[in-house]
């Protein structure tokens, strides 16, 4: 509420206007290219206005890739793709030092050479087909926005999201992703078949000559605005409270746990899925048009924010009960106050 007071009225009005037309337009253009999956565009477009990261998990040919690549254009950020490949290394991410010689002087110094990992997008594509050695090569740069090569520091571009994608880490030839990666990602947004009436428009759309073509609508400054505009949102002690009694609820070591979540859960989620679900319902609300932070901001975004940040023992696995049926279990338990 002090950051608001110290800002024209007029002036924040104008922005929450601009932030709610460029939801809109990115929507309108990501829709030329991408059919269906309204609730992952609206998960993916909330990372974005937020800061954080996002990890897309889905079968091979839903469109993951894609997604990301049509959103990069329609923001107008720079973009880049790493294929993420079993011998892909650590270097071939962040960039590395090479040696140059003058030809005049016959003077050889060290020369960085930056990586892909310099842009404001970038795509990590089939993250989970690299061993844990090169995927923590994102560590650094997906918490502090910075990278470290021969112990020299280098500040990313500002903007900066990795998007990363995956396919279910069943398939053969995968790797798990290590927790303290996964939990730098903000959310963990599932991407499932279209109905038949979606796959007949993609049909339509992508066996023709017809090449749709998106066109951008916003740029890097502005999409830091409409994340400073982000956290201005108000959230009431009450709804700030409830979020955090659904985070310690999915902890089996907290007292107030439910029976189900001390039987079937081995760790909880951590204290950034707290802040994430927060700042995640605050983007939520104002692209719903809306000015302060609601109970059910905070339960849509639950499932997503945390299901990557819980899990599940031998037990939950042995009665196939998924992180997603108890997170649900657990918000049926932590109903919104009423009043």
């Amino acid at each position: 509420m002090s950051v608001i007071a110290q800002i024209d009225a007029a002036e924040l009005k104008g922005r929450i206007t601009r932030f709610q037309q460029a939801y809109h337009d990115i929507v309108t253009q990501v829709r030329r290219v991408i059919v269906g999956q309204e609730e992952v565009l609206d998960q993916v477009l909330i990372a974005l206005f937020v800061g954080g990261n996002c990890l897309i998990t889905g079968l091979p040919g839903t469109a993951k890739t894609l997604l990301v690549r049509t959103l990069a254009a329609t923001l107008g950020l720079a973009f880049k793709r790493i294929q993420f490949t079993p011998d892909l290394m650590p270097s071939d991410i962040t960039g590395t030092d090479i040696i140059e010689e003058d030809p005049t002087t016959g003077r050889r110094t060290w020369t960085f050479v930056q990586g892909p990992i310099f842009a404001n997008v970038l795509l990590a594509d089939e993250i989970n087909r690299t061993p844990p050695k090169t995927q923590s090569a994102l560590l650094e740069a997906m918490q502090e926005r910075s990278c470290t090569v021969r112990g020299n520091y280098y500040q990313l571009p500002n903007p900066f999201f990795v998007l990363a994608t995956q396919n279910p880490i069943e398939l053969e030839g995968t790797y798990p992703l290590p927790e303290a990666q996964l939990d730098r990602f903000l959310f963990n947004v599932m991407l499932d078949y279209l109905s038949a009436e979606e796959e007949l428009r993609v049909i339509s759309l992508t066996t023709t000559t017809h090449i749709p073509v998106t066109d951008p609508v916003t740029n890097s400054e502005e999409i830091l605005t409409f994340q400073e505009l982000v956290r201005m949102v108000p959230i009431a002690d009450s709804v700030a409270k409830y979020a955090i009694d659904l985070v310690r609820s999915t902890r089996s070591s907290d007292a107030g746990a439910p029976d189900f979540i001390k039987k079937y859960v081995n760790y909880g989620s951590s204290v950034r899925g707290a802040q994430y679900l927060v700042l995640a319902a605050k983007a939520r609300a104002l692209m719903k048009q809306r000015y302060h932070v609601t109970f059910e901001d905070i339960q849509a975004m639950a499932i997503p924010v945390l299901r990557h940040r819980v899990l599940v023992n031998f037990q939950a696995e042995s009665d196939r009960l998924s992180t997603d049926e108890l997170l649900k279990r657990v918000i049926e338990a932590r109903p919104a106050p009423k009043g």
